[in-house]
């Protein structure tokens, strides 16, 4: 990824304030839910970093879920918990919200009539409106100069080219959203207000979504999630998780619990994507679904507080031995090769939104050289290899040189 150079925006999101900035750096300053306590400095530490030793201590939070098969999910219900996983690496979304599980704050907010500090859709509700009202407020105005320009026309036999920027006209460099008119200080509390300061707090009936290849990120590298079967209640290994999520995606006859064995194919798309979702992971990267922009996964290098996306990446399989793709029962997603417009189709959205498209090929190992039976275990991923191939469009404009 160092050979790869984004193609556009860069820096925070604009419009945010510096406060607003610094909080998001202190709430969100740890990429990952693990956290490094370093003791303060001390004879001790130092005499154990001549030697190459640390007392640096991990904390690793442990965070219950629940596996929900028909969802290909699984389920963080414990708010705390998806407190953690969003704050520290931006794991999973609110099952009732855009992204962030943010229901339950929008929830008190709105019995509030406005919170102190908006949730993230409240912000961008709030942007649209404002935006929506601009361009109204703008068509208003260079409809009054059109019918001055009309007027003097009539009156004085005049032709007055209406101008479409000036004082009178808003920008949107100048233009403000109208104030909202406060009550009066006189106004009398009525005894709703009352109510709603002694009402208790709505039950949070949201969860954390995490998909299958985040949960087995956060359980297998990093050991701070457990998985509980939600027909028994017990928790699952490893192993018998590495299964399930894989047998997910198999036909319904083919599944039937998270203990048993079904036939596992090489060309799994659980493992498809997860390889994808491990590789840029390991890089560095914020990775988060990306089927706003018609791809399968977005690269954040922060996370979406701080910054837009800088690279959309679809996932491209690849089979070692075209035959196992005529003998395989999955129609993996991109397997086939793909027309010149939907190519083109793609790269106009991602250009026009100022990220750089990558095609992430994923080679699937054949059936006569590796058995079926190493799919039983994580080991199995040494035999896939990714390759990256970057797609730019061509624009005569911004290209002339």
């Amino acid at each position: 990824m160092s050979l790869i150079k984004p193609s556009g925006r860069k820096g925070p999101v604009s419009g945010k304030p510096a406060a607003r900035r610094n909080d998001n750096n202190r709430i969100y300053g740890c990429p990952l839910p693990l956290i490094f306590w370093y003791p303060p400095p001390s004879r001790v530490r130092s005499l154990l970093g001549l030697l190459g030793l640390t007392t640096t201590r991990v904390e690793t939070p442990h965070i219950d879920a629940i596996f929900d098969a028909p969802t290909r999910s699984v389920w963080v219900a414990d708010r705390h918990g998806a407190t953690i996983l969003w704050r520290r690496g931006f794991f999973g979304k609110g099952d009732l919200s855009r992204s962030e599980p943010s229901w339950l704050a929008r929830q008190i907010n709105s019995r509030r009539a406005g919170g102190s500090r908006l949730t993230s859709e409240e912000m961008t509700a709030k942007r649209r409106a404002e935006r929506k009202q601009f361009k109204i407020d703008r068509a208003r105005a260079i409809a009054a100069v059109a019918a001055e320009a009309e007027a003097v026309f009539e009156a004085e036999g005049r032709v007055v080219v209406p101008a479409l920027s000036g004082p009178s006209i808003p920008s949107a460099a100048t233009w403000k959203p109208a104030p909202v008119e406060a009550d009066p200080p006189d106004t009398p509390a009525t005894p709703q207000d009352d109510v709603l300061e002694d009402e208790e707090p709505p039950e949070d009936l949201e969860h954390l979504q995490l998909t299958l290849p985040e949960a087995f990120f956060l359980l297998w590298n990093l050991d701070c999630l457990t998985v509980t079967d939600p027909h028994t209640n017990e928790l699952l290994p490893v192993q018998q998780i590495w299964i399930a999520f894989q047998a997910a995606h198999l036909a319904p006859a083919l599944y039937v619990s998270p203990k048993s064995t079904p036939v596992l194919q090489l060309d799994n798309p659980f493992l498809i994507n997860y390889i994808v979702y491990h590789h840029y992971r390991s890089l560095g990267w914020v990775v988060r679904g990306g089927i706003k922009f018609c791809v399968d996964y977005m690269l954040y290098k922060r996370g979406p507080v701080f910054n837009h996306a800088e690279f959309s990446v679809v996932v491209c399989p690849v089979y070692e031995d075209p035959a196992d793709q005529q003998a395989s029962s999955v129609n993996l997603h991109h397997a086939s090769p793909f027309p010149w417009s939907w190519l083109s189709t793609i790269n106009r959205v991602n250009s026009q939104v100022y990220k750089t498209l990558i095609l992430a090929y994923v080679t699937i190992p054949a059936r006569s050289r590796i058995s079926p039976d190493v799919l039983t275990s994580p080991a199995c991923l040494q035999h896939y290899s990714v390759r990256e191939v970057t797609v730019r469009r061509f624009i005569p404009a911004r290209m002339r040189d």
